[in-house]
């Protein structure tokens, strides 16, 4: 009986884990050798010419995932990958003014109803693998094209309950609220005191 009560209070709480809209992910830098052959094979074209690239290992709560990060014909590009190298999405740092006006007014009024006080801290225009191949994708994305399919992401400081957290907010392309996780804030861990 002891045993069953143990093996079942981890189960539990595990489920419930699973269950939480939270985002615990942490990134962290690592060589072009760690990046899996099979992601750079995708996007190894697209690195041509470009600055800044950095590659990433995100650690999340449920999944491992990679990143690279660069920069391209004045576009902050990140290009995420499965742990096996498939493609999971293709993300452009974007501003207010690359945002159509209706959808960028009906993201601004769900944060106002959400939120007593919010801050936008980023704002990415996300082109997610969906039905296509990940090559249609990833062109897609460098054409910087507004498909129906494409999402906004914003990485937002708001007030709820008299505490400020950092929250990752996805909409849909027309501006209507998808999915709300709460996330820690950025890895400071190489900042010595």
């Amino acid at each position: 009986m002891k045993l069953a009560i143990r093996l079942f209070i981890p189960l539990f709480l595990i489920s419930f884990s699973g269950i939480a809209q939270n985002k615990y992910e942490r990134e962290h830098r690592i060589r072009k050798a760690q990046f899996p052959e099979k992601a750079l094979s995708y996007i190894s074209e697209k690195l041509v010419g470009a600055k800044k690239i950095r590659f990433y290992k995100e650690i999340d709560s449920t999944k491992v995932s990679y990143e690279v990060k660069f920069k391209k014909d004045r576009l902050r590009y990140s290009v995420e990958f499965s742990e096996e190298g498939v493609l999971e999405d293709v993300e452009i740092l974007i501003k207010e003014v690359d945002i159509p006006n209706d959808t960028f007014a009906r993201i601004q009024q769900y944060l106002q109803k959400e939120f007593t006080k919010y801050h936008i801290r980023r704002m990415q225009q996300q082109y997610p693998l969906g039905g296509d191949s990940p090559e249609t994708t990833i062109n897609n994305a460098f054409q910087n094209l507004m498909l129906p399919s494409i999402k906004y992401e914003f990485i937002v400081a708001g007030k709820q309950d008299k505490e400020y957290h950092q929250y990752e907010v996805l909409f849909d392309n027309k501006g209507n609220f998808e999915k709300l996780r709460k996330s820690l804030p950025a890895n400071y861990d190489h900042v010595l005191y």
